[in-house]
């Protein structure tokens, strides 16, 4: 693992749900991926990888409230 990452443990049943997220809606590419989106939104960052424009974003919060994670 790279050194500027850091793991996290969570429920198989959270994790199955977000993994079957990713695989279904699409937008990200990976569980972690999603984690980070959702945790930088949470938490009022940004990085320099992971940038979405106002559309884009307001997609996926539109997806994540139907799937009742928000």
């Amino acid at each position: 693992m790279p050194e500027d990452k850091a793991s996290i443990r969570i429920s198989r049943e959270l994790y199955e749900k977000a993994k079957k997220y990713v695989e279904e809606q699409g937008g990200f590419s990976s569980v972690e991926e999603l984690v980070e989106f959702l945790l930088e939104e949470i938490l009022g960052g940004e990085t320099e990888n992971n940038v979405f424009s106002a559309e884009e974003e307001e997609k996926v919060k539109e997806r994540l409230r139907d799937l009742g994670y928000i």
